[in-house]
């Protein structure tokens, strides 16, 4: 993964005992932040702190992985660029019953001041009550963790967050890719995307440009690599002859296949993520191709892909957006102007919630759009 890619993409659990999804909007709408279009967009949760992948419980809560914030309360470790300084300001916010409550606090994340980067929690999901996955990023060389002490070990990695609050790493998805390095290239691993099911989990390491199953026992396999893509001649060929595929979420398909959404890395150029559809045991085949800087992805009750987009200019530049497949293939773009989107997911309503202004500390807040 691009070093570029790789830096900038990155307490107590109660679960309810209700199991009654809503059928409707979870707190009173209200006007949101972002031009956003349709004008159906409203805001159902604020003031969360750089917040990433979205969830939801088996209780019918709304789970949002939060980064973190700019605190530095430890140590920092030089990396490729700039320095990763503990902060520990991880969270997990849930919505439910109209409440917004952080339920989980002060997991894993670090800061780093000279990319004003914040990364930690990346994405949740959840099997059962009381049985939270947690991916953690780190965006850099794994032996760079060391430099944090006995607190380096949780970064680049899966935990598991028990209903009581407490947490463990499941898996070091980082000293997979240091040992392993399956996808060739410079070392670097950066977890993002996570599919918790019953007996395994899928994780995508952003930075190692694979796609990893994590068995009940902890131990990591290799399910897929992603390619690199040749940029095009143009303002930023040469340096950027070749952009990383940088795989972020990972979904069950319709068809019982996995679905692996592309950020691409450096120079994040227009036009060049796609959508891979997974087989384990087979090479990984373009499903949908054409996308910019894709962040999520998810697959509506009637087997339409939604499609969620960081950007639609280079180095993150311009408005995000939401594009949907339809079953039959054509392309709809169904919101825009969005800031900085990193989460998407279908809620049993029929409705795209999405996390917005995924960047930035405290002013995070996640969207409901009725497609």
């Amino acid at each position: 993964m691009s070093k570029v890619a790789s830096t900038i993409i990155a307490p107590l659990l109660v679960l309810g005992a209700c199991t009654t999804e809503p059928a409707g909007p979870l707190v009173a709408p209200s006007a949101p932040s972002a031009v956003v279009t349709p004008a159906s967009a409203t805001i159902v949760m604020t003031g969360l702190d750089a917040p990433r992948g979205l969830a939801w419980g088996p209780e019918g809560g709304l789970y949002v992985a939060e980064a973190g914030n700019t605190a530095v309360n430890g140590p920092c470790v030089n990396v490729a660029r700039g320095q990763n300084c503990y902060s520990g300001t991880g969270a997990v916010t849930r919505l439910w019953h109209g409440q917004q409550e952080r339920v989980v606090s002060g997991l894993p994340s670090i800061f780093n001041p000279a990319l004003s980067d914040i990364s930690g929690p990346q994405h949740v999901s959840l099997v059962g009550r009381g049985n939270l996955a947690v991916t953690i990023g780190w965006g850099a060389h794994p032996a760079a963790r060391a430099g944090l002490g006995a607190l380096g070990g949780a970064f680049g990695s899966l935990l598991s967050v028990a209903a009581s609050g407490q947490w463990r790493v499941v898996a070091d998805v980082s000293a997979f890719e240091l040992a392993e390095n399956p996808a060739g290239g410079p070392i670097d691993s950066n977890p993002y995307g996570v599919l918790a099911e019953p007996g395994e989990t899928f994780v995508t390491d952003a930075g190692g440009n694979s796609l990893l199953r994590v068995a009940s026992n902890g131990k990591l396999s290799l399910v897929a690599t992603f390619p690199s893509i040749a940029v095009p001649a143009g303002p930023f060929n040469p340096p950027f002859a070749q952009s990383e595929a940088v795989p972020t979420d990972v979904r069950r398909g319709p068809d019982g296949a996995l679905y692996v959404s592309t950020l691409t890395g450096a120079p994040f150029r227009p036009g060049v993520a796609s959508i891979y559809r997974v087989v384990p045991g087979q090479t990984p085949e373009v499903y949908a191709a054409g996308f910019t800087q894709v962040t999520d992805l998810d697959f509506g009750a009637d087997g339409s892909l939604y499609v969620l987009q960081y950007a639609s200019a280079p180095f993150f530049g311009g408005p995000g957006s939401i594009i949907r497949i339809a079953p039959g293939g054509a392309r709809t773009t169904v919101a825009t102007g969005l800031t900085h989107p990193a989460g998407l997911v279908v809620g049993p309503d029929g409705a795209l919630y999405v996390s917005n202004n995924s960047d930035r500390a405290g002013i995070g807040e996640v969207l409901r759009i009725v497609p």
